[in-house]
């Protein structure tokens, strides 16, 4: 590329994203493009070429600001208190920075458009953690991005769907489409591996933003755990042919010989299968992994290198193996094949399973409840028993192996059904794939991922420093045939501590001792504030029509701590007294 073709790049690629690059303050210096095909991905992709780009530019800002202002490795060796506030800490940072970056570039969205979040992650405790671990700061269900005539119209249709119980998904959908809206889903982690990255590992963390060409299907909030098993695509093919059934409820053994079938004279130890690992796993998953190793293939464990010559880890991180499932040969010629198997949380195992649409792969999932008490194979079953019947308790306690449960045991299953079924989960089915979540039969998806730290399954490096206030960051977009990493170099426009600002919610600084009333006041804190507390305290929120009360009763102490709930209250009280015209949507509880 020549010197000339090289600033043309750059300048369109300026001009393609200024909405996000001027909202953040940042001066892009270079960017370079690795491209799969000859064509740019957003000849493929089903969003206009500036929309895609504003896309990968959002989500390279977002890992960009929250690891330079997330106080990445904050929680390494701290107690456990401290450690879930790190988290939350980034979290906000993630989540509020990726909002900003999509209402920026919603501004150039065609008018009759808008994106809408369907699918969040972050609400509910993973695996060991306690109950305060989950209620993250997130991007959760119905929010909207759009021109802000289709906001309103969008955001009401959105509040009738959740608090209507007469008006169903089918019935929302409808709406839009004899509205003439079209409304493209989202699913979306705005910080995957916040663990990791509270620990300062030099591996892991990015931020996962997958567009879809219309929303999911889901009619409400909901976040649980999702069996799922990928396999390179070869092989369920292999397997159609030989008339065999292959997915996420087929035995292991089954798929392996699918897998000898697809490459004549694979060894065993080089099928190499990627599942979740840890203490905290052995009862859900120990079953599995007993059985992947008696059928003498390898399961990985931490340390394993992938062919990037990066280890790979299994105490998190779900969505990112996806992109190594497949096949190549190691320097002796020697076959290899790579999949993965277990679980994940419903957004992550959705957007893993959308990249069926992207990559040469075939994913299946199923329902689980958010225990972990059982195994795999029974967490399925439980999700498709009836609730409403009679003999649930008994149906429910042979899954149990026979042995009587306690009353509260038993409601808490029947009740993490009626929740799948009242946000419109697919369930009673064997088994889901992404196209499940969709209401139309073909469907298009857009997946952009800002890598924050090292990734070992695409050997795509982390936010790195070239200078003082200039830092490289790469990200990746991918639909349907096509995809391409683009690496951006950035110059900060402010020094460190004053971009700081930039990225950070207003809120977040406030809680930290920011004086709000010597702060210079602008219309915009009004957005920006209903954004924050949408993104920070949405458990706390209640919709009425254009306005939003806060319920400081139902923030949970140890999620917030109560001094900063107290310091957020009086910043809200402030704001509602001395610019009532433009807080006129705020009320407190």
């Amino acid at each position: 590329m020549t010197d000339t073709e090289k600033r043309n790049l750059v300048a369109q690629w300026a001009f393609d994203t200024r909405p996000v690059l001027l909202r953040f303050h940042l001066w892009l210096e270079d960017v370079e493009v690795e491209r799969a095909q000859s064509e740019p991905v957003s000849a493929f992709s089903f969003t206009p070429r500036g929309i895609a780009r504003c896309l990968a530019m959002t989500s390279a800002a977002t890992a960009l600001g929250t690891r330079l202002f997330g106080d990445y490795g904050g929680g390494a060796g701290k107690d456990k208190s401290t450690y879930n506030q790190v988290k939350k800490g980034a979290d906000a940072i993630s989540a509020y920075v990726m909002s900003e970056g999509l209402w920026h570039l919603t501004r150039t969205l065609p008018e009759n458009h808008a994106i809408m979040v369907s699918l969040g992650e972050g609400l509910m405790p993973k695996a060991g953690e306690t109950p305060e671990m989950g209620a993250n700061p997130l991007l959760g269900f119905g929010r909207v991005y759009a021109r802000p005539e289709v906001a309103r119209l969008v955001d009401r249709a959105v509040r009738r769907l959740l608090n209507d119980p007469s008006h169903s998904f089918v019935d929302f959908y409808a709406w839009l489409q004899k509205r003439g809206i079209t409304v493209w889903g989202a699913a979306v982690d705005t910080l995957e591996n916040t663990s990791r990255f509270a620990e300062g590992k030099p591996t892991g963390p990015m931020a996962v933003f997958h567009l879809f060409d219309s929303p999911l299907t889901m009619s409400r909030p909901y976040e649980s755990y999702m069996g799922s098993l990928t396999v390179p695509r070869a092989v369920a093919q292999s397997a159609e042919r030989a008339s065999v059934l292959l997915d996420y409820r087929t035995p292991r053994r089954q798929v392996v010989e699918a897998i000898e079938a697809t490459y004549p004279g694979i060894r065993r130890e080089n099928v190499h299968v990627w599942t979740l690992r840890g203490k905290s796993r052995v009862a859900r998953l120990g079953k599995l992994w007993e059985e992947w190793k008696s059928l003498g293939v390898d399961l990985v464990e931490d340390g394993w290198k992938a062919p990037s010559g990066v280890e790979v880890f299994t105490d998190s991180g779900t969505y990112a193996p996806t992109f190594l499932v497949g096949s190549w040969k190691d320097a002796e010629g020697a076959t290899h094949v790579f999949l993965t198997d277990g679980y994940a949380a419903t957004a992550e195992a959705v957007q893993a399973a959308s990249l069926s649409e992207v990559l040469d792969v075939e994913t299946t999932m199923a329902p689980f409840s958010p225990s972990f008490e059982l195994p795999c194979d029974a967490e399925g079953r439980i999700m498709q028993l009836d609730p409403a019947a009679p003999d649930f308790g008994r149906k429910l306690a042979e899954v149990f192996g026979g042995r009587e449960l306690e009353v509260g045991k038993v409601e808490s299953y029947a009740e993490a059904i009626r929740e799948a079924e009242s946000s419109n989960m697919p369930l009673g089915r064997r088994v889901l794939r992404a196209a499940d979540f969709l209401p139309e039969k073909s469907w298009r998806v857009l997946a952009s991922t800002g890598y924050m730290c090292d990734d070992p399954y695409t050997g795509s490096p982390g936010v790195t420093k070239v200078r003082d206030g200039v830092y490289r960051v790469t990200t990746r977009l991918a639909t349907h045939n096509a995809s391409a990493e683009i690496a951006f170099t950035f110059r900060l426009m402010e020094p460190l501590e004053q971009a700081r600002h930039v990225f950070s919610p207003l809120l977040v600084r406030f809680m930290s001792g920011v004086d709000h009333t010597q702060r210079p006041v602008k219309i915009s804190d009004s957005g920006r504030i209903r954004n924050e507390l949408q993104t920070m305290f949405s458990q706390a929120l209640e919709h009425d029509r254009e306005k939003i009360r806060v319920h400081f009763d139902r923030v949970d102490e140890k999620v917030v701590p109560r001094h900063k709930q107290e310091a957020v209250r009086r910043v809200l009280e402030w704001y509602k007294a001395n610019h009532p015209v433009w807080f006129s949507w705020l009320e407190l509880g």
